[in-house]
């Protein structure tokens, strides 16, 4: 199963002209994601503020406060506009879902550029998403999740990216903790 997971990911990867694909690692998790520019497609729309896109993690027990748990995936839109030069600031909506879970978490991303004077620009970012009871689904109760991203643009539109995730996926019958976990990883705009 993981192996098809992987191969229609790069599969789409070729197939479409995507802003952006990433893939993150840790000693126990696998996370794929990519994003749609929707200014890529439509001429009524400025390039780089409007996305789509989709993510799967298959977490690990090791970084869950649970003994089972079941893979994490998530379709995503975000609305994004630069404030400055080094800052880009965005709004989004998600419908994640595992076994037993669905949520509709909004949330903010923000991206700042580094004033680092050296030839490998730097980047943070950050980002936070929550939903509250109103916006969960079936078994769920609440969802937060946030991160917080350094990147390194070692070739131009290629990334080195070290990070830090948390994603609390609160159930009616109790809270539970569903990815703590430090990552690296790998992205490529288009």
């Amino acid at each position: 199963m993981f192996k098809k997971i992987c191969l229609t990911a790069l599969s789409a990867v070729s197939v479409f002209a995507m802003h952006s694909a990433e893939v993150n690692v840790n000693n126990s998790d696998l996370e794929l994601s990519a994003r749609l520019d929707m200014g890529q497609f439509s001429d009524n729309i400025e390039p780089d503020t409007i996305f789509l896109g989709a993510k799967y993690l298959n977490a690990d027990e090791r970084h869950s406060d649970v003994r089972s748990i079941d893979d994490y995936q998530e379709l995503n839109f975000l609305m994004q506009r630069e404030v400055s030069t080094d800052f880009r600031l965005g709004i989004g909506a998600k419908l994640n879902h595992t076994k037993d879970f669905v949520s509709i978490p909004f949330g903010v991303e923000v991206v700042y550029k580094l004033p680092v004077t050296s030839i490998i620009p730097f980047y943070v970012g950050a980002s936070l998403y929550a939903a509250p009871e109103v916006l969960s689904l079936d078994k769920a109760d609440s969802f937060l999740e946030y991160r917080v991203t350094l990147e390194a643009e070692v070739i131009q539109n290629a990334f080195i990216t070290a990070g830090y995730r948390h994603m609390d996926t609160n159930y009616e019958r109790g809270d539970v903790e569903y990815n703590e976990s430090l990552y690296f990883g790998l992205k490529v705009l288009f």
